[in-house]
Parts: structure tokens; sequence; C-alpha cells
């Protein structure tokens, strides 16, 4: 296909954020809005004729459909290839498959028992489903928010990204294009919506997420007003599928831990357990040309089936891996976030992202940044807790060797890897440094480590409440430098009496000997009777004291 123009021929500039098709028989491009060919359309698409060439030529012409098991639908049925994932035959086999009930894993807890003391103290290494919301902080839309409400507050512009499960591929289309789709009795293709990040609009306001996200999140507690980067926004997800959509095997970026609350429909997880084999076994099956041919679930021990219904919320720890199949038309909120109790999982997992050459776009945003700020704050948060002979909780030690070592690992790799996150007021060297140094206070000391959750809660709040403190005192300062100093009565007063001596000494006594005289008198006045008051006070205790504005004994 030739190279496309630096125009379409509705005369609007190409722009790289929409998709544009070009026609077969003129070669003319159009943007694909223009011409009413969505994305995910075009790729069904053999011989496309735009609309002038339409009236001469016929319709375009359309791939023809060999098979229900593959990914290109071209391919001959002709039995020797195998089921790959998110096609309409694999979603029928995984509907007919049995699967341990994840009741052998799951915790099930009430909203008001998931609090950060709790998983301090029992640690968060396995699902968490709640079916009473109460006292988890969770605000959400009522149960008949539709997605034509979702299309309200966030506007049908907005470009969003779908997947196409059948050949789970992503495309680009407006927000009011899918929402079209989605309320369609009939849908000739899967698309899956499980990106849309709302917290810049007016849904938002509509969101809260679960205290005990928000209460640990990195971001939340870490992330400084005044950072070079843009601040991450990862934390409110809105997801629309319909029936039948399928996402594959994966681990949420970064590692980071994830929320989900079904508003309404169902969705089922497919749980596996991050162990090293299963890390190992995972990290191989994403690298393998044939990926898409393997469930991985059938590679491990146990994979755990987990029904996710209407008005459930489900928290997933750090590097879980799982599938999800929508089996009714759902919509759920999420959300991600970071936080102190699985730091080494979460290293883990962004250098295994790094080695498997993850797109940033699907990578947690500014994750080295993130890290260097963590490490600063817990460097204080350390420090605090000697300083009040408090010995910190296991896993924030075992946290901040992990992160040790990935700082120095990052540090080294910059040499060839310029690509720098360090923030700009951090010294990098020194911070590392003074991490060890508080890391073999602790293991030469002989002080035993607290039990999870000793103090770290309330340190923590301490010291965001201080960070907070400094933070607004740096800004006052800094507006105070900046605003024209206002002199005070005792400024005008000390330049006055400046500018009268100045008069006296440069020669004023000459041109006004009156005046000087009743000036100096003055003086005089004010020195004899301070200097009586001195003398009357010789044998007080109080030896110092002020006369004609000097300190004398």
């Amino acid at each position: 296909m030739a190279a496309a123009p630096l125009y379409c021929v509705c005369r609007q500039p190409y722009d790289v954020s929409r998709f544009m098709i070009e026609c077969d028989i003129c070669k003319d491009w159009f943007h694909g809005s223009c011409v009413h060919v969505e994305e995910h359309h075009a790729v069904d698409i053999d011989v496309y004729h735009c609309p002038n060439c339409d009236v001469k030529h016929g319709p375009s012409l359309m791939k023809r459909r060999n098979n229900w098991h593959r990914h290109d639908y071209t391919e001959p049925d002709d039995g020797s290839k195998p089921v790959q994932a998110g096609t309409s035959v694999f979603v029928k086999q995984l509907q007919q498959r049995t699967f341990p009930s994840a009741e052998e894993i799951l915790i099930r807890m009430k909203g008001e028992q998931v609090t950060t003391r709790y998983l301090e103290r029992h640690g968060f290494n396995y699902p968490i489903v709640i079916t009473e919301m109460e006292g988890l902080g969770l605000k959400l839309p009522p149960p008949t928010f539709s997605v034509k409400d979702v299309e309200q507050y966030v506007g049908g512009d907005k470009v969003i990204d779908v997947i196409d499960v059948a050949r789970q591929a992503d495309s680009k289309m407006k927000l009011s294009e899918f929402i079209k789709y989605f309320t369609k009795p009939h849908r000739p293709k899967v698309l899956n919506l499980i990106s849309l990040e709302f917290s810049d609009t007016k849904m938002s306001e509509l969101v809260e997420v679960p205290d005990v996200a928000k209460k640990m999140s990195w971001v939340e507690n870490y992330w400084p007003d005044d950072s070079f980067f843009p601040k991450p926004f990862v934390q409110k997800y809105c997801l629309m599928g319909v029936k039948d959509s399928y996402t594959d095997f994966h681990i949420d970026f970064g590692g980071t831990s994830v929320w989900y609350h079904v508003l309404w429909g169902e969705k089922i997880f497919y749980l596996i357990k991050p162990t090293p084999t299963n890390l190992a076994l995972y990290e191989a099956w994403s690298s393998s040309p044939n990926q898409s041919e393997v469930f991985f679930g059938d590679k491990v021990d146990k994979c755990y089936k987990c029904v996710v219904t209407q008005g459930t919320t489900l928290l997933i720890p750090t590097g879980w891996i799982h599938g999800v199949l929508t089996s009714q038309d759902c919509m759920a909120f999420g959300g991600n976030f970071l936080h102190n109790l699985n730091i080494g999982m979460q290293l883990r997992c962004y250098e295994m992202e790094r080695r498997l050459k993850t797109p940033d776009l699907f990578k947690f945003p500014y994750f080295e940044a993130i890290c260097w700020y963590v490490a600063k704050n817990l460097l204080e948060m350390l420090k605090e807790l000697r300083e009040d002979s408090c010995p910190p909780p296991t896993y924030l030690v075992d946290g901040v060797r992990a992160l040790i070592g990935a700082l120095r690992t990052w540090l080294k790799r910059e040499v060839t890897e310029p690509t720098s996150e360090v923030p700009d007021h951090i010294r990098p060297n020194h911070l590392i440094k003074e991490l060890t140094k508080e890391i073999r206070y602790l293991e030469g000391s002989g002080v035993p480590l607290g039990a999870n959750g000793c103090l770290t809660t309330r340190a923590l709040e301490r010291l965001c409440q201080a960070r907070q403190a400094r933070r607004a005192a740096r800004r006052l300062r800094e507006q105070q430098q900046q605003a024209p100093k206002v002199p005070s009565n005792l400024d005008i007063l000390e330049q006055h009496t400046m500018e009268v001596l100045k008069r006296v000494e440069v020669g004023t006594l000459e041109e006004d000997p009156a005046f000087c005289a009743k000036v100096l008198g003055k003086f005089n006045k004010v020195s004899t009777a301070s200097a009586a008051a001195a003398e009357s006070l010789e044998d007080n205790h109080l030896r110092l004291m002020l006369v004609n504005g000097r300190i004398i004994r």
C-alpha cells in the first residue's frame, strides 16, 4: 500500500491518532470516520471501495471466513492447527471445563474487616472476596447505571482502546461508537473494553475507591505534588464487556494489586498463585511463539475458578496470574495500586515485564520514579521508627532490601540505557547508602523485628502528617519570598531614626542647632533613665536588660 498522505480527501489533516483506510481502486485515503469504517471492521475487508468507487465498481469485498477457532479466520479449516484463545470455539470449550473451586484459596470478609491494620498483621497474599460492602469505603453508582450513563459522564468523543476478543487484538474507536455497539441486540463480533481510566472525567465524582486501596497506595501516599513526572492515574477503571469476552492470563502491570467490583452482570476469574515455579512457567509461556494456542491453566498444578457476581468486590494480591471470562454482559469498576506489603514481588513482576519487552503502554507509568520516591519516604520511616525504639515489621525490612537491590541495578543500567527516572531532587547514591545503613543497623543491633503491623500504620500517619506540614511550610516560605516585603511599624521607626541621626552626623547642628539640641536632649533623658533603672536593679537576679536597644550586664 502507498504511504498515507498528509490530508484526508475531506481536507482534514492526517492525524496519527485516527484510523485511515486506502481505497484499492482510486488509491485515495480516508479517515475511517469519514467513510463510516471502524478500525476493527477494516480487518474484515479484503478489497476496499470508497464511496465514489463504490458507485462504479460495487461494494467492498469482504474476507471469507473459513474457521471459527483461529485468530485469522481466513486460514483453511483442515484440522491441522490448534484452537487459539478468545475464539468462539475456545470460549465454548472453556465454559464446559471444570476447575478447582477458588473457595480453597479465597478469604471471605465483610467490608468493615478489610483494613490496612488487618493486612499489615496477616499479610495480603490471597484473594479477598467482599459481599457486604458496609465499612469498605467503596462508593459506586447504583446498579441501574448504564453504558449510556457512562457515555454521558465521560463524553462520547473520547477515543478508547477496545479488544477484538476473537483476534485478541486491540483497536481504537470513539466511546460513542462502542456504546452503540454494546446496546445493539445483534453484535457481529465480541468487543471488550477494559482500559477506560476515568479519573479526569465527571464520572470520577461518582466513584470512591476502597479505603484500604487508598490508604496503602504508593501514588496516594508518596507521589509529590511538585514531581517533574506526570502523576499516574490507575485507580479508577470502568470495564464494559459483552457476553463471551475473554482476557487471557496476565499479571497486572508492575505487580499491582487490584480491586474489582461487579456493578451488574458476571465475571469468572481463573486464578493462579504466584509461586516461583508458576512465575517461571508464566514467563516462558508469555515469550513462546505459540502462546495463544496453549491454555496456561493447563501448565500449572492448580488453576482456581472464581465466579464474581453482581454486587461483589474482589481484591487480587500482588503477582497473581489470572484470566477473565465475561459470562454475562457486564459493567465493573476496578483499580490498581502499589503498596509496601509485597515490594519484592512488585519488583520481580516489573523486571519480568522488562525481560518480556512489554510496551510502555502496558506498564505502570513511571514505575522506577515512584520507587525512588518510596525509597526516600521509607528511609524517613525507618529513622523515625528507630528513634521511637519501635522495630519495623519484617515485611518492610524485606521490602527495603529488595528495593535497594533494584535501585542499584537501575543506576548501573543508566550507563547503557540513559532513560533515567531518577527525580531531580533525589541524590540516588546517597539515598541507597542511607537505606543500606539503616538495614545494617537493624541487622547488627540484634533487635528483633516487630510483628507485622507494629505501629507501622501510626508511624506512617505521623510521617504523612509531618510531610504535609513541611510541604505547607515550604509553600508558605516560597510565597513569602516571592511577595514584596511590607515594612512593619518598627522598620519604619528604625528607618526614620537612622535618617535623623544621619542628619545630625552630616552637620545639621550648624544648620539647625535648636533642632539638634532638642533631639540630643531627648536621647540624653532616655539614656539617664535607663542607666538609673540599671543601677536600681543591680542586686536583682535578672542580670541582663536592654538599654537604648543594647543588652547590658
